[in-house]
């Protein structure tokens, strides 16, 4: 297991003692105390990365390297808590290049959308490259790929012995969100292996754990994971809190859950168990909002305390990974830390990454060298030859009326979704829509051990004509294609091709963009500043399909495909019923009837 330490301790202790100067000392600060909520004037002091001495005192300062802050706050470097890195579309350097000047000092991502394409090769790929940056990404190793087995197919399998060959890697801190949180509830065997693995290794169990109270609840929790982001109804957040588990607050560019975690906890008396994440948040959004810095500035905005908000984001964050020495400003702890002018904006000044400035007035002060890797080049997508009839829905009748089984969203901010009847006309054996809300879906595996296409109807989508096509498609990152025309679902299946993955829009048998993501159809190789603008266009494409009532049209799409959030999803086999853990048919009737009608 990771763990933070000096190199020389008995140098790090003379250090501590005065009896040699310290590398650094930050004076005049207005030092913010995790432990027990004050924020006091006191200078800090560091020694090998590490904070040696905090003096409240007023002694005189010595040290290599003074820097004067003049009155502003000094706090803990930002933990991110839950990151997938790739829902940036960043490389990982680059993503370190977007994120350190709003203050984030440490992630903790969740490498399994590279896993579901890349398996193994993939998360090492995240690790390997991510080497030798002024910030920490740890690493926790994708517990569920593919998300749930039997209902998707995705491009690897990760099983117990996966775990222990993962957790071997430097940096690699936890199992991941344990996303099939039925399987974990009913103890099923493939399951209970990989968590068990993940005990011997002595790593922590990230949890995920949508709608859970009660027995079910308790069953989860009994079953390890011991976090959650996936909270959203305040009776729910309170009881987790009550019951031990770790609530990730979450800054998302898919969806927030501030406001359901916040009501239902604001009333405790401890908050040690609240903790701030990311989970997908898109290049745009960081440069032009923040990260997790943004986060902890709308906590604050919704009412909680600001060393609160900040202790959330920084030593509660810390606790959850079991991680020792960091979060804090207190000897003996990393000098991760960061300047802010007041506690209400949360802008960062300066950033200190293990004693060394690393960023300043929102630019970085420090080179991170360009890293390159072979899977950069490799093409992900593997599909056949389509035409314009492998996106036609075929029914059991050839003319008449026939009820079909469909995908509806609850509400268009919602990635929660259900099934309903409806009913159809049938013209030549083909389905037809006959409401502008109604969109065709198809699911099609880009893997080369399968070749399945499922093919759905989805009301509440959003979009109001054209085809938008995905392979950023949570988690199994299968092509998803959400579609009026079949003509101009395969224009974009085939430009996500050409391209070697992204998103393509298309309105009248033209593209109107493509944001072309090739490595392993999720990741760009730009740099941030580049690829904003480049998503920037795509969501105005978006909207000009009539995606207008969304701030952020771009990752609607993408949880269309996650068998793991309730109710009903899709996959590449058809679809699913999240909690039954079942596909769903699409047609049911009676064959006599069939034949009547035919």
């Amino acid at each position: 297991m990771l763990k933070l330490q000096v190199k020389d301790r008995r140098e790090f202790l003379k250090a501590a003692r005065g009896e040699k100067r310290s590398d650094l000392a930050l004076v005049n600060g207005q030092i913010v105390n995790v432990f027990n909520g004050e924020i006091k004037k006191g200078t800090v002091y560091v020694s090998q990365g590490f904070i040696c001495h905090v003096d409240y005192h007023d002694e005189p300062v010595e040290a290599k390297e003074i820097i004067d802050v003049q009155g502003k706050y000094i706090v803990p470097g930002f933990i991110d808590s839950h990151v997938h890195i790739e829902s940036s579309m960043l490389t990982p350097r680059n993503f370190a290049k977007a994120v350190i000047p709003w203050g984030t000092t440490t992630v903790i991502t969740d490498p399994h959308e590279i896993g579901n394409v890349w398996g193994v090769e993939g998360v090492r790929y995240m690790h390997d490259i991510s080497q030798d940056l002024p910030m920490r990404q740890l690493i926790d190793v994708p517990s569920c790929v593919p998300s749930v087995p039997h209902l998707e197919h995705a491009g690897a399998d990760f099983l117990a012995d996966t775990i222990e060959e993962l957790s071997q890697l430097e940096r690699v801190i936890g199992l991941a969100e344990v996303m099939d949180y039925l399987a974990v509830i009913y103890g099923e065997e493939r399951m209970m292996n990989i968590i068990e693995a993940a005990e011997k290794k002595g790593i922590y169990i990230q949890g995920h754990g949508p709608g859970l109270t009660g027995r079910m609840l308790s069953a989860y929790l009994c079953g390890g994971p011991a976090t959650c982001h996936e909270t959203h109804d305040p009776k729910e957040a309170y009881e987790k809190l009550a019951q031990g588990m770790y609530l990730d607050t979450a800054n998302s560019s898919i969806a927030t859950n501030f406001d359901g975690v916040w009501e239902g906890v604001k009333n405790s008396r401890y908050l040690d168990h609240v903790c701030l994440c990311t989970d997908d948040r898109e290049s745009d959004d960081i440069l032009s909002a923040g990260h997790i810095n943004g986060g902890i500035r709308i906590m604050i905005e919704k009412g909680m305390h600001p060393v609160d908000a900040i202790r959330a984001a920084t030593y509660n964050s810390a606790q959850a990974i079991h991680m020792e020495h960091l979060g804090a400003v207190a000897p003996g702890y990393v000098a991760d830390l960061v300047i802010l002018e007041d506690l209400k904006e949360i802008q960062p000044v300066m950033v200190f990454f293990e004693g060394k400035k690393v960023a300043e007035n929102g630019h970085l002060c420090v080179e991170i060298k360009e890293k390159t890797h072979e899977i950069e080049k490799k093409n992900s997508i593997c599909i056949k030859e389509l035409s314009v009839d492998d996106f036609i829905i075929k029914t059991p009748i050839k003319q008449g009326k026939i009820m079909a089984n469909i995908m509806q969203y609850e509400t268009k901010e919602s990635s929660f979704s259900e099934v309903v009847q409806e009913e159809f006309d049938v013209v030549d054996g083909k389905l037809q829509l006959n409401d502008p809300d109604l969109k065709f879906v198809a699911v099609i595996n880009r893997y080369p051990d399968y070749d399945h296409i499922a093919l759905q109807i989805v009301r509440g989508f959003g979009s109001a004509a054209g085809a938008l096509a995905s392979t950023v498609s949570h988690d199994c990152h299968n092509l998803t294609i959400v579609y009026d025309t079949t003509e101009n679902a395969l224009i974009a299946a085939n430009e996500i091709k050409r391209v070697h993955g992204g998103m393509c829009a298309v309105k009248d048998g033209k593209i109107l963009h493509t944001l072309a993501l090739p490595v392993a159809g999720l990741l760009s190789m730009k740099p941030a500043e580049e690829l904003a603008l480049d998503a920037r266009k795509m969501k105005e494409a978006n909207r000009e399909l009539g995606m207008t009532s969304f701030e952020n049209p771009l990752l609607r799409i993408v949880t269309l495909a996650l068998p793991v959030i309730p109710n009903v999803k899709m996959s590449d086999l058809g679809l699913v019923d999240v909690t039954k853990k079942q596909l769903i048919p699409m047609f049911e009737i009676d064959e006599k009837a069939v034949d009547s009608l035919n």
